[in-house]
């Protein structure tokens, strides 16, 4: 069974720094791309950042500059660097990954439980 877990969130003033980790666990045979999302409250679900099993990045227009998205494949986990951080980013922060469970299957997808994170003074 496939697991991601989500980690790092907590509670930080306004321009502080937080990164987040994505650990992909369980018995598959690679993780392929991954994405950042987040939910505020009453907010619908939104992307921050995605990055391939290359190392191939992309953002949204409104992290961009603040927020870096990395993997380290070795440990199957992918961060999320957020820097500058402001009130409104304060959401629970999700991970998404595509999981190829042997080397026939096609990708599957996976969400993790979220982490809180929260931004004030």
């Amino acid at each position: 069974q496939v697991q991601l877990v989500e980690s790092g969130g907590g509670l930080v003033q306004p321009g502080g720094s937080l990164r987040l980790s994505c650990a992909t666990s369980g018995s598959f045979f690679s993780v392929g791309t991954v994405g950042w999302y987040r939910q505020a409250p009453g907010i619908r679900r939104e992307f921050l950042a995605i990055i391939n099993i290359g190392g191939r990045a992309d953002y949204e227009d409104s992290v961009k500059g603040r927020f870096t998205i990395s993997r380290d494949n070795a440990k199957n986990t992918v961060y999320l660097q957020m820097n500058s951080l402001k009130p409104e980013d304060t959401a629970v922060y999700y991970c998404n990954a595509a999981v190829k469970l042997n080397s026939n299957s096609a990708y599957f997808e996976y969400w993790g439980q979220g982490t809180q994170v929260t931004v004030s003074s």
